[in-house]
């Protein structure tokens, strides 16, 4: 019976994932697409970009153009050959979004277990000895994974932790399942060992080096696999120093992991060997600091991270972490135990994540940046301060290496004291104990509340039930446009059929992103795409000619980036907005080479400005949409 009480004790992380994600689905499937969801980078991209895949049946076609930026190829858009993608092949756009997040939750808890687990066996007991007060015994009835609950609870919570991090929507499966190539490659090199052959190393390892080849499919290369390549490389040379033997399992899973990548993103890698056509990425405008500024910039992506990975730490994992760090590496210096400092997980893990804030910072060194323009002129414009991306995971796995350690501390107190003073008399000692072992708990629970209740740009969960409560409950009518109203499928619907709209039939949008055509069905000129044809950029810049030549940010913006291709105010920085008002649009003129767009191929102009220069821009209103359904004025122009 105790037995069966201490496992079932082991499930209780699971448990309470479990019911969190009962409740998000229940949430999601009552409100439905009334959802507020995040549009920067996520509707106005990746979301639109999926409908076309979906809207024109092009997820495995090859040599096909997709519908926007006046047709380029459809190898831009993602792999077919992705889970993220294989959700919106299977389920309406919205319900593969919720999927994804359910998903992205799922497998961060499973691969943070995994790994978590796997780190805390016997034989890594010594790491635990530097904050333990009592004598050093063996800790197997506190670490033998199967033998303590503990542990699997706290490793389930850290990546119930790491799972609900709002983190860059459509990476979120790929950031998940970082620990789970940490944990395959653990493993192949535990079980295989670096003294065996090259072959042998083959047959011994052959079930995770084939887990490590299908990894590809949760992750992504441009954002995290080439990382990944890097940092298995650089590991291998360190074992290789460290074992006096090359590593031969890791080598093969290396090659194998490469492989794998090229395999389930052959489009892209086929676009980067073969093609040699000039894009917008080689002409994008780097900046560039003084040291000083350098060093500022890592500093602050230490302490605030970034949007794409706005992970809070600042407001209690690192304050908490860079305690422990403190107290960890003081005590390992009064024991005089210099070697502990550099072969504990701690500071390892401490020491990657300010190497990627330092690789983050050099990114805007113009000497860096020509020494790998130099060396790897393949990689000239390529984003390696991305390696900032992994930091979200290394403070979870800092986080659960001291959650863990003070469990094991309780444990300690109270087992030392029952046996030196009988257990009448260590009952203070116990309450001490007892503390430590739901401290570890509550620390973990609080970081998991300051996520969840943070307004951060990608907490939908939060955006949602905060707008939804003050309308429903309060209401206060949102300017904020939920996922039904921001699409509008209803309206454009509508005026596709009153247009006789046919497939083809290319059109720009003015005040509005083009991704809300683009979900509907509509081709589209104008769109968002950080890798299309510098050719395509500079036909299109005729059209936007005028309006650039009077706002000098708007001009900057698109010369010297340009991944978002619209049209643009002549006058306000800004006209698309993802609100319901239009409030921050002062001048209602457009600013176009007419002949340039309609050289491009254009059949009409959805706008959500009435344009009052119509006929000297040289375009003409066809009609003006609305419907109850959307909040949306759509007028519609012809060339």
């Amino acid at each position: 019976m105790k037995r069966r009480v201490r496992e079932q004790k082991g499930i209780l992380g699971i448990c309470i994932v479990a019911l969190f994600l009962l409740l998000v689905i229940v949430f999601y499937a009552v409100i439905g697409e009334k959802s507020y969801i995040s549009v920067q980078d996520n509707l106005d991209l990746f979301m639109a970009q999926f409908a076309m895949l979906k809207n024109e049946g092009i997820f495995f076609t090859h040599g096909v153009s997709a519908p926007f930026l006046g047709g380029v190829s459809r190898d831009v858009l993602p792999s077919e050959f992705s889970l993220y993608t294989v959700l919106y092949m299977i389920f309406p756009p919205f319900v593969a979004y919720v999927a994804g997040y359910v998903l992205k939750v799922i497998i961060a808890v499973i691969s943070c277990r995994l790994l978590f687990l796997d780190i805390v066996t016997p034989d890594e007991a010594r790491f635990y000895n530097v904050f333990s007060t009592g004598p050093k015994r063996p800790f197997q009835e506190f670490i033998e994974k199967k033998k303590d609950p503990h542990a699997s609870n706290l490793a389930s919570l850290v990546g119930f932790l790491y799972g609900v991090l709002n983190l860059f929507p459509a990476f979120g499966i790929p950031f998940a399942s970082v620990p789970l190539i940490i944990f395959f490659l653990r493993r192949l090199y535990k079980e295989v060992g670096p003294e065996t052959e090259a072959l042998r190393a083959i047959v011994k390892g052959r079930r995770w080096l084939f887990l490590i080849f299908l990894y590809p499919f949760i992750s992504y290369f441009s954002y995290l696999g080439f990382f990944i390549l890097g940092y298995l490389f650089v590991a291998i040379i360190w074992l290789w120093i460290k074992d006096k033997k090359l590593s031969w399992s890791l080598v093969f899973a290396l090659i194998l992991l490469g492989i794998g990548n090229v395999v389930f993103e052959y489009r892209l890698f086929s676009m980067m060997l073969f093609s040699d056509t000039q894009t917008i990425r080689e002409t994008m405008v780097q900046t560039y600091l003084p040291f000083k500024e350098i060093v500022g910039e890592s500093f602050d992506i230490f302490v605030n991270g970034m949007m794409h990975v706005d992970d809070l730490h600042k407001f209690f994992v690192m304050p908490v972490c860079l305690l422990y760090l403190l107290v960890l590496n003081v005590r390992y210096i009064v024991k005089r135990d210099i070697k502990g400092i550099f072969t504990d997980y701690y500071n390892l893990c401490f020491l990657i994540l300010v190497f990627n804030c330092l690789v983050y910072g050099l990114y805007y060194s113009r000497i860096v940046e020509h020494v790998i323009e130099t060396l790897i002129p393949p990689l000239t414009g390529f984003q390696y301060n991305r390696t900032i991306f992994f930091n979200p995971f290394l403070w979870c796995a800092m986080l659960f290496i001291l959650v863990y350690r003070l469990y094991l501390l309780g444990k300690e107190i109270i087992s030392d004291h029952e046996k030196r003073h009988g257990a009448r008399s260590a009952a203070s000692y116990g309450v001490l104990g007892r503390a430590l072992v739901i401290g570890s708990y509550v620390l973990i629970m609080v970081a998991v509340i300051i996520v969840l209740v943070s307004p951060t740009k990608y907490n939908d969960l939060y955006h949602t039930a905060k707008l939804t409560a003050r309308e429903k409950v309060f209401g206060h009518e949102n300017d904020a446009l939920n996922y039904e109203e921001f699409y509008s499928t209803a309206l454009f619907n509508e005026i596709k059929t009153d247009l006789g709209y046919e497939k083809g039939q290319y059109c720009v949008a003015y005040g509005m992103h083009p991704a809300i055509l683009e979900y509907n069905g509509i081709y589209t000129l104008d769109g968002y795409l950080g890798f299309y044809s510098q050719s395509y950029k500079e036909a299109f810049r005729e059209v936007i000619a005028p309006a650039l030549e009077r706002v000098e940010p708007s001009r900057i913006y698109f010369d010297e980036w340009g991944a978002r291709c619209y049209l643009y105010s002549g006058t306000d920085l800004s006209i698309v907005m993802a609100t319901k008002s239009m409030t921050g649009v002062t001048d209602n003129d457009i600013y176009i080479n007419s002949e340039a767009l309609k050289n491009l191929g254009c059949k009409y102009i959805f706008s959500r400005i009435d344009i009052s220069n119509a006929e000297d821009a040289g375009i003409t209103l066809i009609n003006t949409y609305q419907n109850a359904s959307s909040p949306y004025t759509i007028y519609v122009y012809s060339l």
